[in-house]
């Protein structure tokens, strides 16, 4: 068979499928060798995901293994030390492992801005910034209440138990700060700023 030109023995067969659906844009194989003797190949012929497949054509020249490691992120794998700190030093992806998300710079070539910003979500210090106007507006605010003004605009990536922490942690660090104050131990519990004390008279000596 190899005199036929039929097989080859350099082992080059696993690269050229991967280089092929790279150049496709598809994802890219899946091996299982978790049954002793045996390989299972799993091969998508199609897009699962468009924001990828734009990335890819924006970056053509990207190294064969970073797209490897794309492809988990697409796929949701975890990422080895490796290729997470060669996809971070390359901007690739953003985010925390294993919530990873393609980048700033690359959503912006590849018109996926919007979708970026959604899984980026806003930063604590912006988050502060909407509960002290919130209770500088009205004067106290229920947990309910902050969770409303706040749930929707944290990161897509984040899960629902996740941003209510996110928010619980925000909360007990502004108290820490005395930015705020818990009125109430109980379900009815509410946040307001603290009272400022007012500068004591000062008695002048006859």
């Amino acid at each position: 068979m190899v005199q036929l030109n039929i097989i080859d023995t350099i082992g080059s067969g696993i690269k050229r499928m991967f280089t092929n659906q790279r150049e496709r844009n598809f994802p890219l194989p899946e091996y299982d060798l978790s049954q002793p003797g045996h390989v299972r190949v799993r091969i998508i012929g199609k897009v699962i995901d468009e924001r990828y497949t734009r990335m890819l054509n924006a970056l053509p020249d990207l190294d064969l293994w970073d797209v490897i490691a794309l492809d988990k992120v697409q796929k949701g794998r975890r990422l080895t030390d490796g290729e997470f700190k060669s996809l971070k030093s390359k901007r690739l992806v953003e985010g925390r492992r294993p919530n990873l998300f393609v980048s700033g710079e690359v959503a912006a070539a590849t018109d996926t801005i919007v979708d970026y910003l959604n899984k980026r979500g806003i930063d604590k210090a912006y988050c502060q910034r909407m509960v002290v106007e919130l209770l500088t507006r009205q004067g106290q605010a229920s947990r309910r209440e902050i969770d409303s003004l706040l749930l929707g605009k944290l990161s897509d990536v984040l899960t629902e138990e996740q941003k209510k922490r996110f928010v619980e942690n925000l909360l007990q660090e502004m108290r820490r700060q005395n930015t705020i104050e818990r009125v109430g131990s109980t379900r009815g519990t509410k946040w307001r700023l603290p009272k400022r004390p007012k500068n004591p008279r000062v008695r002048h000596a006859i």
